[in-house]
């Protein structure tokens, strides 16, 4: 059993707002108003708390121009190691944050949609106070880009970028006869509802990155981090997440996205097929480029990181 001690910092009437937890664990959780800190020794976990009083976890590393990363389904902040470090040595400020739900953030029961993701995200940038802002995401993360600028507007973002990303919409309707068919997704719930830790194991060592395709060397550590990360976050999360990236149409969204726009996608993904996704989102971004990538899975920023991260330099320094 963990105890707990209070104390609160001696600042007269501003007072109220900051306190600090003193854990017998040896944890410490130091709070100015909605900002926690948990640090043991010297390392630090910065959270948020937002509206509804969820805990958003992120990473906030360096300095210089923003970039702003959101990951996909059902991971975290840690998918993006390989694009955080690489950047952070080219001089820029990295944040990286795990969705609600997800990796170290509050495993609330609702807001799992992509009008709660986008308010998050908004309630992160603001926070930090971000300007000129280019936000990168992956998969799902991609989505959650879109509906952010769409619903919060362009004036912290310089650029945007969606790599083998959900948009414009993925299940099958009248409208969109490309799309995978419901049953997909339905067979997705049901197996995290059911089945969590096998399904976790199976979605890497197979499809996601491209794992079960002929000649293909998979990495074991690249397979366990997946499974890791996803096992961090909550069931009731994934499982509403799945009708969150499926079912959400992005396209008037992208139609209102402005800024400088790459879209990169591989054409071999097997998770967000390329034909339905990629080159409608680019048609759909004014001005937006596309780049596709031969071969590639849905996984490329991990299993071909030197690509993704010399060709998201170009666009960013473009």
């Amino acid at each position: 059993m963990t105890e707990s001690v209070l104390t609160a910092a001696p600042l007269g009437h501003h007072a109220i707002g900051i306190f600090t937890i003193l854990p017998t664990n040896g944890t410490i959780h130091h709070c100015v108003n909605n900002l926690c800190k948990q640090h043991t020794g010297e390392k630090y976990m910065s959270k948020i708390k937002v509206n509804d009083g969820t805990e958003i976890y992120y990473k906030d590393w360096g300095r210089g121009q923003p970039i702003v990363f959101s990951h996909g389904w059902p991971l975290s902040a840690d998918d993006w190691d390989s694009q955080m470090m690489f950047f952070l040595n080219h001089g820029y400020r990295v944040i990286a944050h795990d969705r609600r739900g997800h990796g170290r953030s509050s495993q609330t029961s609702d807001g799992h949609d992509m009008d709660h993701y986008a308010d998050d995200l908004a309630a992160l940038t603001t926070h930090l106070d971000l300007k000129d802002a280019i936000h990168v995401g992956h998969s799902t993360g991609g989505g959650e880009v879109a509906h952010y600028i769409a619903r919060h507007g362009e004036s912290r973002v310089a650029k945007a970028v969606l790599i083998s990303a959900v948009p414009p919409l993925m299940v099958k309707t009248p409208d969109n006869p490309g799309g995978l068919p419901k049953e997909v997704f339905d067979d997705f719930q049901a197996q995290v509802a059911t089945n969590r830790a096998q399904f976790y194991w199976d979605v890497p060592a197979g499809p996601f990155y491209g794992y079960n395709r002929p000649g293909a060397k998979a990495s074991q550590g690249v397979i366990q981090n997946w499974w890791r990360q996803g096992m961090m976050g909550g069931a009731k999360a994934h499982y509403d997440g799945v009708v969150a990236f499926s079912q959400t149409d992005f396209t008037e969204d992208l139609k209102k996205i402005s800024v400088p726009t790459l879209v990169m996608h591989g054409d071999d993904d097997q998770i967000v097929p390329y034909a339905n996704s990629g080159p409608l989102s680019a048609k759909l971004v004014k001005g937006a480029v596309l780049k596709t990538y031969e071969g590639f899975p849905h996984g490329m920023p991990t299993t071909n990181a030197d690509q993704i991260n010399a060709d998201l330099l170009e666009f960013i320094k473009s």
